[in-house]
């Protein structure tokens, strides 16, 4: 009878052997990723004519002085000013009723082109023409909606 197998040769592979392999497997990848690889070659070579492609990298080499610049750019007064800004408008938006706020814009919009023509017209008011105007419910509707919008804002500005 044959004796048992009790030692495993374990064969190490070679230098030449690991770089062959590795070589193979990089060369199956451009196989398969001929088509994107052209692509980004082109890229590439379009950036690096182009000069954007020596900028990107000397901006790359300079990133931690960029950091710096960027940072102390955003700790600005006016960026820190414009940032709370929008965080404070952005809450007072959510607190508004998206039809309302439709119908006012909506609004807005048809009164602009309203006074635009009325400006080139060249028209003028009398003070006859705003006792009678005054009558317009139109124009009552918005009189009323700023006294009230004016009143609002004054109590707002109490605090």
């Amino acid at each position: 009878m044959a004796k048992p197998i009790t030692m495993f040769a374990n064969k190490q592979k070679t230098e030449e052997e690991l770089h062959s392999e590795k070589i193979d497997h990089l060369m199956e990848y451009i196989i398969e990723n001929a088509d994107g690889l052209k692509q980004t070659i082109a890229l590439l070579h379009e950036l690096h004519e182009s000069g954007i492609l020596e900028a990107v990298v000397s901006l790359v080499k300079a990133k931690e002085k960029v950091a710096k610049i960027a940072v102390d750019q955003m700790v600005r007064p006016p960026v820190t000013n414009l940032i709370n800004n929008a965080m404070a408008a952005a809450g007072a938006l959510t607190e508004l009723d998206p039809t309302f706020t439709k119908k006012l814009v909506n609004g807005l919009s048809t009164g602009m082109k309203n006074a635009e023509e009325s400006v080139k017209s060249g028209e003028k008011a009398g003070v006859m023409d705003l006792f009678k105007a005054m009558k317009d419910p139109d124009i009552n509707r918005t009189i009323l909606f700023g006294i009230h919008l004016l009143k609002g804002m004054g109590e707002g500005l109490k605090d």
